[in-house]
């Protein structure tokens, strides 16, 4: 019997928070694709300039690993978040909102979940046309007039303490599940 660990690469999805947000930690996607090559990831793609990267590994991507490279090459720590595409296909059909409302159902991914939830913030800044629900360690928010409109958008991290989370639309959740089909 051989006990050695897999070396059957394993999809992976790599999520970084706050880059080349309003002209600050500006992190361009073929230098983290080459820095992905340097700590030995494979198969690298990057969707959009906001930190959205999946990668082939036959271990799960170490995102203490990641921060440092980042920080050491860009003077930056960005959160990393890691998602098996199990997790990310698990988020997509536990979606409680209409599969066609591409920028208005945003999904919150957290590290972990949460321990509480201040329902009494999320209702103060609910708009009537929001609404939200928590799925083990995914935050949906549903704002049909825009997230730039949404008081509640802007305040997700302080309703769920304790946990660090990044935020896509559901357009760009389907497109990291389109490139996780074609690895």
């Amino acid at each position: 019997m051989n006990n050695q660990p897999s070396t059957i690469p394993t999809t992976w999805i790599v999520l970084l928070r706050g880059i080349n947000v309003g002209g600050r930690n500006i992190l361009p996607m073929q230098d983290l694709r080459a820095l992905l090559t340097g700590l030995g990831y494979q198969n690298i793609r990057t969707y959009i300039q906001s930190g959205n990267v999946v990668l082939l590994s036959p271990s799960r991507p170490d995102e203490e690993a990641i921060g440092t490279a980042i920080e050491k090459q860009f003077g930056f720590r960005p959160a990393v978040l890691i998602l098996s595409a199990e997790d990310l296909q698990d988020a997509t059909a536990s979606n409680p909102y209409p599969a066609d409302a591409g920028k208005a159902v945003h999904f919150y991914f957290c590290d972990q979940a949460p321990a509480s939830i201040d329902h009494a913030l999320l209702t103060d800044l609910k708009s009537d046309s929001e609404s939200y629900e928590l799925v083990g360690t995914v935050f949906y928010l549903y704002a049909p007039d825009g997230i730039g409109r949404s008081k509640l958008a802007a305040k997700v991290e302080k309703a769920l303490p304790g946990v660090s989370l990044t935020g896509r639309n559901l357009n760009t959740v389907n497109k990291l599940l389109g490139m996780v089909a074609d690895c």
